[in-house]
């Protein structure tokens, strides 16, 4: 394995999933194309989309002749496999020392891959992100300065939110930190991590198929001592489809993917020890929860059902999760905290 620690000459793997993303994809694969660091690859999944984002793909197939094509591959899968299994497939096809999580709807500046790995100075960084801010695409292709993320952070009843989410970009996040994890839609892993914490070998869990994923393989992370760093200095624009306050206008299918990953996160990395540090906001969370199906709608209860069928499967990811893991509760519980919790990284 090659080290990737302060080389410069380090291969990035950008990994990208699609799933209908026509009218974003275009502004995004450009914005990589003009990055200032030129030692990458691109492997793209696209999970069945019907909008034109596969004319697109091959359209910038077509361009990458020549100069960029050996750097290019495009998987097309016959059915929509989810953001999870496409990203593991991408990895599986990867030869970088990096691997680069970008979601077709951000737009990164020229500097933000050698922004972040010019950052990555110490061996246990398994996990680099850096200031996400709003794009609005469509007629005004606005590039606000309203936060979309700098970093995932846990409250104490398990609830995992973006730092700074909604916030104007005052400077007020412009030191580098070490937080929790960061937001799969422009993540930078280390592969020597990804490996490490990979369980059945998958890093993104598959059983999510969408939302949460990439808390949870911050989780796994944190559990097993790698750290994670925000870089202010690497910016891109988000466009933020799934908030907390829209989650119940969005459909119920994706809520019972959202509730029900609450639980299957839970269920594979909290210890009995940590879970009775934070049972009371934890079961009032939980109570909330399920308050809200029970009257309001109850068939996204389903989706809890369906951790009940799988249990066997989950009970052998916690098994292998518990037993690799290297840092302790007294360590972790740190991470959960009523506000934002930050470690300064100088």
């Amino acid at each position: 394995m090659r080290s990737a620690a302060l080389r410069n000459d380090a291969m990035v793997s950008i990994l990208i999933t699609t799933y209908n993303s026509a009218n974003v994809l275009r502004t995004c694969l450009e914005s990589v194309l003009q990055q200032d660091y030129s030692d990458w690859e691109i492997i793209i999944v696209d999970n069945a989309s019907s909008d034109g984002t596969r004319a697109i793909l091959q359209e910038f197939g077509q361009e990458c002749a020549g100069e960029f094509e050996s750097r290019l591959r495009v998987v097309y899968n016959e059915t929509n496999r989810g953001f999870a299994a496409g990203q593991n497939q991408a990895i599986a096809q990867s030869h970088g020392d990096w691997l680069f999580s970008l979601n077709p709807d951000v737009i990164l500046k020229p500097d933000f891959l050698s922004a972040l790995l010019g950052a990555a100075r110490s061996r246990r960084i398994g996990a680099l992100c850096g200031k996400l801010l709003r794009w609005k695409p469509g007629a005004s292709n606005e590039r606000t300065t309203m936060i979309d993320s700098t970093g995932i952070y846990f409250l104490r009843n398990l609830r995992h939110l973006d730092r700074g989410s909604d916030q104007l970009d005052r400077g007020q996040y412009a030191r580098r930190e070490f937080v929790f994890g960061a937001t799969g839609a422009a993540a930078l892993y280390r592969r020597v991590m990804v490996e490490d914490i990979s369980a059945g070998g998958q890093f993104f869990d598959e059983d999510f198929f969408a939302y949460r994923e990439d808390a949870d393989a911050a989780w796994r992370a944190q559990l097993m001592g790698w750290s994670c760093l925000y870089v202010p200095e690497a910016v891109a624009w988000h466009v933020r489809r799934v908030t907390p306050e829209r989650f119940r206008q969005l459909p119920d299918e994706i809520n019972r993917h959202s509730i029900r990953n609450r639980f299957l996160m839970r269920a594979k990395n909290i210890s009995a020890g940590l879970y009775l540090r934070l049972l009371i906001p934890v079961t009032a969370r939980d109570l909330l929860i399920l308050g809200y199906c029970v009257l309001s709608n109850p068939g996204l209860l389903s989706g809890l059902s369906l951790l009940w069928s799988e249990r066997r499967a989950i009970r052998e990811k916690r098994k292998w999760i518990q037993s690799h893991r290297r840092v302790s509760d007294g360590e972790l519980v740190r991470w959960f905290d009523n506000h934002p919790h930050s470690l300064p990284a100088d």
